[in-house]
């Protein structure tokens, strides 16, 4: 149990015994399976203001589990993706980008995209819970706070860029076949959990397709940022996941209104 406990451990405000604290190589194989976890616990709060479909606050629901996966991850993927943008959006070579990235203060870049990137996942996540039952939004948060997390799975594999202690301790620790397996895993249980929870073989098509395209937008974030850093590091993994929740919940959102 050393491997999931020291996942929760780097990737979680959850407790967890010291001595499951060391991560390794292959402790990212365990990254989706904390997100099933996180999600889960996130959507707990969107309980005091809404109760499924019209029943309540939906976008206030949204927020608060959107504020929540922050709170539960300690900001530590909103770091992340503010780092990268201010990195990429300076344009400098790879070394001085980095070194941007590394400053504790957040640049003008920085600021934008967190903020676009939050109002595209709150409201997103609102229009789905509009049209959700309580089950079918508990599977949607756990989906989309799942899908990111799994994007990273593959971002791991790229090379490692100068100076990430992070990228060097957990990057190309697993093989293509756990990276493939919790991919179709996870595209199958999206299908087969969004039947489950009441949707019809639409929903079910959506539900797949949100997570395929939260890895291919994953895919290509760490793509640009390997080309112009030279690999990944911590803000990247950061950056992939957000990105990754965010495309899947778009998916969902679009499904809501072609269904």
């Amino acid at each position: 149990m050393t491997g999931p406990l020291a996942a929760l451990g780097l990737f979680s405000v959850l407790p967890v015994p010291a001595s499951a604290r060391t991560p390794g190589p292959g402790v990212l194989r365990w990254f989706p399976l904390v997100g099933v976890l996180l999600g889960a616990l996130a959507f707990v709060p969107a309980l005091a203001v809404w109760r499924g479909a019209d029943g309540g606050s939906p976008l206030l629901a949204a927020a608060l589990v959107v504020g929540a996966l922050a709170l539960l991850t300690r900001g530590l993927h909103l770091d992340g993706t503010a780092d990268l943008a201010d990195g990429l959006g300076s344009g400098q070579p790879a070394e001085q980008a980095l070194a941007i990235m590394r400053r504790p203060d957040v640049g003008a870049f920085g600021v934008a995209a967190l903020v676009c990137l939050l109002l595209v996942q709150v409201t997103a996540l609102g229009t789905v819970l509009a049209a959700s039952s309580l089950v079918e939004g508990l599977v949607v948060v756990v989906l989309a706070a799942t899908a990111g997390r799994t994007a990273v799975l593959h971002a791991a594999a790229r090379p490692v860029a100068g100076g990430s202690a992070l990228g060097s301790l957990v990057a190309g620790g697993d093989s293509p076949v756990v990276r493939w397996t919790a991919t179709v895993v996870l595209v199958a249980a999206a299908a087969g959990l969004r039947l489950l929870a009441g949707g019809s073989t639409a929903d079910a098509s959506w539900a797949a397709g949100a997570v395929v395209v939260a890895l291919i937008a994953g895919a290509g974030l760490t793509a640009h940022a390997t080309r112009r850093l030279g690999g990944v590091n911590g803000d990247v993994f950061g950056a992939v996941v957000e990105a990754g929740t965010a495309a899947a919940l778009v998916v969902l959102a679009a499904g809501t209104a072609w269904t």
